[in-house]
């Protein structure tokens, strides 16, 4: 089960809004989605909140036509949940995303040109990806909260279930976004 949910900081304070995520496809979705909330006041800062159950969290920042920050508390976890997948981008992950189309230009299979490839010597090596694995813990932009008054050392020790209610308390938000759990 996922609860998703955008808090717009306004000058009135903080407007929370629940979310469907089901036309959501890439981190640019969800930005275009989070700038949606606050299309009369450009500069503003919305958080995007996503949990699923007690297994991860992850909060997306934007504040105005900045790049998304991305703070994700499991990667492992995230990875296998599509909502955490749009979470995990290449930068994210560390992972440079033209280094595979380098690769894919070379001629790595082994045999020199024209020699037939020989099936036999494929074994199980599992999947192409295994070696880019989500880490298990935390990943992401560490200090995405920490002018709102959530230190890094406080999001890093949130638990799944109770963190969106945690950092939103601290946010002074927290009536706005029990409106819609």
């Amino acid at each position: 089960m996922y609860f998703a949910a955008l808090l717009a900081r306004t000058e009135d304070g903080w407007e929370a809004s629940d979310t469907e995520l089901d036309d959501v496809e890439t981190l640019a979705d969800l930005a275009d989605l989070a700038r949606e909330a606050t299309a009369d006041h450009d500069d503003d800062t919305v958080l995007v909140f996503i949990e699923q159950e007690d297994a991860w969290f992850g909060v997306v920042r934007v504040d105005g036509e900045e790049d998304p920050r991305i703070y994700v508390s499991d990667a492992a976890a995230a990875a296998r949940s599509s909502y955490g997948e749009i979470l995990l981008t290449d930068e994210v992950l560390g992972r440079d995303p033209d280094a595979s189309d380098d690769l894919d230009v070379l001629d790595l299979d082994g045999t020199e040109d024209g020699e037939p490839e020989d099936s036999a010597d494929d074994e199980d090596e599992g999947p192409a990806d295994a070696g880019e694995a989500a880490p298990a813990g935390p990943l992401g932009d560490t200090e995405i909260l920490t002018d709102l008054g959530v230190p890094e050392k406080e999001l890093l020790g949130l638990e799944p279930g109770d963190a969106l209610n945690d950092i939103a308390e601290i946010l002074g938000a927290a009536e706005v976004l029990e409106t819609v759990r």
